[in-house]
């Protein structure tokens, strides 16, 4: 047996609704594909798509596949959020951020990626624009008016049901059909001048389905991309994107991290989940990102000890793993979000962790995206304390067990000679050969 350990009462096979992902087919790439996630204003002292280029052949040597940058777009001037402003509020779809570098730098990394193995994708913001886009002046019957006939920044309710407004940006009106070939064709710009692989789509669910399945099929017309939603509503897997948000489960392991939740609340988000998914569908898997590091808390302050059962679950649970940068170095701040506050690469503490993990994820057909992995089987371990399960495709399978409690937790399993134990926090993975 093979045996990864610290690296690194029921029994229900679950399995999701059989529908396959028909329209769009996913890159093949993507099948075991993770995601690492770059802030480029602070990944770097310098901030530059150049300085990040550097990082590359690393993060090949740690098994990345998808490079995730935020949003690489002129930051609009007009109400802008504190010295630097936010990356999301758009001031040209077709131009580079002078803080980042240029469109040729771009495309430098991406073909430097290429060379390397790995896919880049680019953050597209699509519901709003900042105030100074030339859309404002140039096309305004593209943005929503107010009851004075004024464009106006973007209000919306939030999860908590609460009116929230983002003063720096202005909302786009997706009732006018020009505004759908503008914005495609701005996407289009990236993939045939930059030769991006696909784009991780800020807000995804307050644009409308429709746009995005149009836009998909124009882009695929290029080249075969691959498309995250920040969302998580079904209808978007049906023709426009491969990957949607699991906040779902992100939401469960943070209650863990609190001492809140356990193996039950594990057990209930795969036997209960809210929406129901095709079983192709992709789902990010997450500890941290961009939006949970700087206005959430830290690795450290969310999970505590329990960080890295979590991480195991999101790269064995079934999904796509997401690795936000900084992470491999512990990242223990939260990064300032409209200033300079670049990360402290003391050192690359936790880069074997995550190599291993990418190496068992490809390595191990069960574990894979989507209809191509396997489904999850719950194992009866003899502790309800513990969550255990397996994961089988073909020949090759995956058992997982980890003790999310402050206590060390004994159980066996099925041919296993006796009891063994877990550590408070640890996981156990076996591979057989």
């Amino acid at each position: 047996m093979k045996k990864l350990a610290a690296l690194l009462p029921l029994v229900a096979l679950l399995n999701a609704p059989l529908a396959a992902h028909a329209d769009p087919k996913h890159p093949a790439w993507t099948r075991s594909a993770n995601v690492y996630e770059v802030n480029l204003r602070q990944y770097s002292k310098e901030g530059t798509l150049n300085a990040f280029s550097a990082s590359l052949p690393r993060l090949k040597q740690m098994g990345v596949d998808v490079i995730w940058l935020m949003p690489v777009h002129p930051i609009g001037k007009k109400n802008h959020k504190g010295t630097l402003g936010s990356y999301y509020a758009v001031g040209d779809y077709t131009a580079v951020n002078p803080e980042f570098g240029n469109v040729d730098d771009l495309r430098k990394l991406v073909k430097q990626a290429h060379a390397l193995g790995m896919k880049v994708i680019l953050d597209w913001v699509g519901n709003h624009t900042a105030w100074d886009h030339p859309w404002v002046e140039q096309h305004p019957d593209w943005y929503k008016k107010d009851d004075k006939g004024e464009i106006h920044s973007v209000s919306f309710k939030n999860g908590a049901g609460e009116t929230e407004e983002w003063n720096d940006v202005v909302a786009l009106d997706y009732a006018n059909k020009d505004l759908w070939k503008g914005m495609t064709e701005a996407m289009a710009f990236w993939v045939r001048n930059a030769d991006v692989d696909g784009f991780r789509c800020d807000a995804a669910n307050f644009v409308p389905t429709e746009f995005w399945d149009q836009a998909r099929a124009q882009l695929d017309k290029i080249k075969p991309v691959f498309m995250l939603a920040e969302a998580d509503d079904p209808a978007l897997h049906a023709k426009a994107f491969d990957a949607s948000y699991d906040w779902h489960l992100n939401t469960v392991m943070k209650k863990i991290g609190k001492g809140e939740a356990g193996a039950a609340e594990l057990k209930a988000y795969l036997a209960n989940p809210p929406k129901t998914y095709s079983r192709d569908a992709y789902r990010l898997q997450f500890t941290n990102n961009h939006d949970i590091n700087s206005w959430q808390g830290t690795d450290k302050e969310l999970y505590g000890p329990a960080w890295g059962a979590m991480t195991v679950l999101s790269y064995t649970l079934p999904g796509m793993p997401l690795v936000y940068g900084g992470q491999e170095a512990r990242l223990e701040k939260k990064l300032e979000f409209f200033e300079k506050d670049a990360i402290d690469w003391k050192s690359y503490e936790l880069e074997g962790f995550y190599a291993g993990l990418n190496a068992l994820k490809k390595q191990n057909p069960a574990l894979w995206n989507g209809a191509a992995g396997g489904a999850v089987q719950l194992l009866d371990v003899g502790n309800d304390q513990l969550f255990a399960f397996k994961r089988q495709q073909g020949a090759n399978n995956v058992r997982v067990i980890v003790n999310p409690t402050a206590t060390l937790q004994k159980y066996k399993l099925a041919g296993d000679e006796g009891q063994a134990v877990l550590k408070p926090w640890r996981w156990r993975i076996i591979v057989p050969e």
